[in-house]
């Protein structure tokens, strides 16, 4: 087997379900499931129990909840094979995405990092099909996430691009590669920091995998997959509140670590100032609502006045204006 999948959960067991469906529909099952719950209030164990005859399934519990970061750790060192690829419990796979990541990765072994792009789809979709989703009946043309169409082979940090993902590879979901790498860089981890059990409360607990996929592939050829082979559903995750936190704090602190190990200063510059195209409107909503948007998370001194460099982080205000002004003449337009 080439490819370990690996799944963190927490409380989702219908989401879970769904997704080790798609699992058991694809082409090709010459891969591993790794399964690390988060310590779930549901019986996990017992709910996935039929697809262990379909999967080549290994399944662990933690006996406390470790927060996010700890687990995604934790069920990447239940893998076993040569390459990871890690999905959210509320993901999905394509019916053939196994086979043409193998296929991909067979072609190309000189590659150790792999971008996958993904569709987005809403979770309601799938309520009007029988439980547990089948794949067959997702809809023909969905959003997705690049919209870049050929595939590239490049290098790691060509990566770090908005044109390939506006996330700069904060969602692992879309990241192939290959697990030595991952392993014999984990002290790079702050181990205290990680064990902060709120979601996005800090760079460490967030953005863990950056820092490991720049010490293991700074200098590794990577593969642009412009093809989805996955697909992320939207509508379940909790955290959507902290969105405006996570665009204009989080990836902005994640491209000053990119800088920091080698990413090219006017690509950090031209990206970085594209992270802040919502900076004020997001920053006004983190303050007006408070905890429930993460204020506490925010430290102004260099999230805040250490941004106004940057043209964007005022053009932002702009830009806002801009698309109100269009979404009332939208409405005005309609109501005549």
């Amino acid at each position: 087997m080439l490819i370990s999948i690996c799944i963190p959960t927490y409380n989702r067991s219908q989401s879970l379900l769904n997704c080790l469906n798609s699992l058991s529909l694809q082409t090709n099952h010459d891969f591993e499931v790794c399964i690390s719950d988060n310590c779930s209030n549901d019986d996990i164990e017992s709910f996935i129990e039929p697809y262990k005859k379909k999967l080549k399934i290994k399944f662990s519990k933690n006996t406390e909840n470790l927060g996010a970061a700890l687990n995604f750790l934790k069920v990447a060192s239940m893998a076993e094979n040569e390459f990871v690829w890690f999905i959210g419990d509320d993901d999905l796979l394509m019916p053939n995405a196994v086979e043409d990541i193998t296929n991909l990765i067979n072609k190309n072994r000189d590659c150790d990092f792999f971008w996958v792009n993904s569709n987005h789809l809403n979770s309601d979709y799938l309520k009007k099909f029988e439980y547990p989703f089948n794949t067959k009946n997702l809809p023909k043309n969905m959003e997705t996430l690049s919209r870049l169409k050929n595939d590239e082979k490049l290098k790691f940090f060509d990566l770090i691009k908005h044109r390939i993902a506006f996330d700069y590879l904060l969602g692992i979901y879309v990241c192939v590669f290959k697990r030595k790498g991952w392993s014999e860089n984990l002290h790079v981890i702050d181990y205290e920091k990680i064990k902060d059990k709120n979601s996005w409360s800090n760079f460490e607990n967030t953005c863990f995998h950056i820092k490991i996929f720049c010490e293991a592939f700074n200098n590794s050829n990577a593969y642009f997959c412009a093809k989805p082979l996955s697909i992320n559903l939207h509508g379940i995750r909790e955290w959507t509140n902290l969105y405006p936190l996570v665009e204009i704090i989080r990836i902005p602190e994640a491209l000053d670590y990119y800088r920091k190990k080698g990413l090219n200063i006017y690509q950090y510059i031209y990206e970085k100032n594209y992270s802040l195209r919502n900076f004020f409107n997001y920053f006004f909503k983190i303050f007006i609502n408070g905890k429930k948007m993460g204020s506490e998370y925010v430290n102004f001194r260099e999230h805040f006045f250490k941004n106004l460099i940057y043209p964007n982080s005022w053009l932002s205000i702009f830009y806002f204006l801009k698309k109100r002004f269009k979404m009332l003449l939208n409405k005005i337009f309609r109501i005549n």
